[in-house]
This record gives C-alpha cells, sequence and structure tokens, in this order.
C-alpha cells in the first residue's frame, strides 16, 4: 500500500489494493443453536487471535479490478477474483460484490443454498473491521463473526 493513496478507497480497485498488507487480527466467532454446553455457558461463542495476509491480484482482463490473495499467515491463501460487472468468484462459491457510498465493500456469496455476507470497511488507514452472517438454505442462522484488523507497517530505518 503506498502512503499516497486516497482514504477512503472510492473504487473497487483501490479498495482491494488497500487490503495488501499483513494483518493483526481479533476475530470473534458465534455459532447459535450448538446444542452443546460445556460448563461456563459459553459454548457459543469463541475468540481468536491470528496474523491474516492479504495480496492484490492484478486482474486477468484489462479494465478488471483484480482480486485478492486472502489467507492466515503461513497456510495456503484463498483466493477472490472480482469482475468490473459486480460478480465475485472465490472457489467453488460464486457471488456479488456492492462497494457502497459509505466505504464499505459488501461481498454475498453462494454455496448451494447457503448464502454467505462479508461486509469489509477501513476505520482508518491501518485499521480494518469486518462482519459475516452465514444463512442456511434452510432459513437458519449458520454462523457469524467479527474480526477487527491492525495492519502491520514496518518504520522507516532511521
Amino acid at each position: 500500500m503506498s502512503d499516497v493513496s486516497p482514504f477512503p478507497p472510492a473504487t473497487i480497485e483501490s479498495f482491494l489494493r488497500f487490503c495488501e498488507g499483513e494483518w493483526m487480527s481479533l476475530r470473534s466467532r458465534f455459532a447459535p443453536n450448538t446444542g452443546v454446553e460445556d460448563e461456563a455457558g459459553d459454548e457459543w461463542h469463541r475468540s481468536e487471535r491470528g496474523e491474516l495476509v492479504v495480496t492484490y491480484l492484478e486482474p486477468d482482463q484489462a479494465g478488471g479490478p483484480g482480486g485478492l490473495s486472502v489467507g492466515p499467515k503461513g497456510e495456503p491463501a484463498r483466493q477472490l477474483q472480482f469482475s468490473a460487472d459486480g460478480h465475485v468468484q472465490a472457489g467453488d462459491q460464486t457471488g456479488r460484490w456492492t462497494l457502497w457510498p459509505d466505504g464499505s465493500l459488501e461481498l454475498v456469496l453462494r454455496q448451494g443454498a447457503d448464502e454467505l455476507r462479508e461486509r469489509i470497511w477501513f476505520n482508518k488507514p491501518n485499521l480494518r473491521l469486518r462482519s459475516t452472517i452465514e444463512q442456511r438454505g434452510d432459513g437458519g442462522l449458520g454462523r457469524a463473526s467479527f474480526s477487527s484488523e491492525i495492519r502491520r507497517v514496518s518504520r522507516p530505518a532511521a
């Protein structure tokens, strides 16, 4: 990411480029109706820290927005390919993307009858927030999560 990038990003290409970097992540996951209870009664949620690596992928076609390679540090990454017409492909999931006027990116991915909605937005250039909700094909809520991510920045050598 360049220090001269406009903030907040106003196009899908600039948003995707803005996502590039190494992120320290704190994610809270929620799984309603697990049917399993533990002694503390908090089986429905858990929080985890992690390192996330996001790489911008140059567009396959001229005029395309490009894509993202996303994954935990040291593990295989998942690729998301965006098209200018609002479609997104992530492995065997297809869907659509919307860059909202508030500067947030919404992804709606389908796999079979299930739908996954993810919203990504920047609070500051190096603070990114994400929320995810899974809606099962039977109408039930599958899982949900909220992540706050801080970009690792290197300090210039003195």
